[in-house]
């Protein structure tokens, strides 16, 4: 019987796109991800990860320099 992959829902391609993020995503992981997983949702979640991860940085130069 060949199954189908399950795709993650929305938190599990966000905690993957955390993951990856940090470097420690599991091969298993990255596998699911790859075979079960839309694209455009991990890009979108990473988009978003990326502008929420500037805004904090520069808020974070900003408090420190004022």
């Amino acid at each position: 019987m060949d199954e189908k992959p399950r795709s993650p829902g929305i938190g599990g391609m966000l905690l993957s796109v955390l993951a990856s993020a940090f470097g420690v995503q599991s091969q298993q992981n990255y596998e699911r991800d790859f075979n079960g997983g839309k694209l455009t949702g991990y890009i979108v979640i990473g988009v978003l990860f990326v502008c929420l991860l500037i805004a904090a940085l520069a808020g974070l130069v900003n408090f420190i320099l004022n």
